[in-house]
């Protein structure tokens, strides 16, 4: 079995919500890629449409939506997503994660794209009230 950690990002507040995806909602996030619209039944949100921004595998090699299927590459990069130039012109060879969601992947970003008749708080809300409350 696979887990994943989805990161899902509400535009309208600016909000991330850290979710464990398990079980078959994980295996059939297998196989989508970078820029796919999936059902926000996978994070537990019904109702919702959720976008696939990026990623990340065991290592933290970033996913690239240009770089097709799951393989990790050694691309030579300018600028852009896993590779920023300290000085103009700057080139660097890099691990670069395709943009095909595998089993290797644990960290997958979300953006939601259309939202549900419930609001994000109250889908969420359960989890945090069985965390332990601070002692100050």
């Amino acid at each position: 079995m696979v887990d994943f950690k989805a990161i899902v990002n509400d535009v309208k507040t600016g909000r991330s919500y850290n979710v464990t995806v398990t079980g078959h909602h994980a295996n059939s996030l297998i196989g989508k890629n970078i820029g796919e619209i999936v059902d926000g039944i996978f994070v537990g949100l019904p109702g919702y449409k959720l976008k696939i921004t990026g990623g990340s595998d065991r290592n933290g090699t970033p996913m690239r939506a240009d770089l097709p299927g799951p393989k990790r590459k050694k691309l030579l990069l300018s600028e852009g997503l896993g590779f920023h130039e300290r000085y103009p012109g700057e080139r660097k060879r890099v691990t670069i994660r395709g943009s095909a969601i595998s089993s290797e992947i644990v960290q997958i970003n979300l953006a939601i794209t259309e939202y549900g008749p419930k609001s994000i708080e109250e889908s969420f809300a359960p989890a945090a009230k069985d965390a332990p409350a601070e002692k100050k």
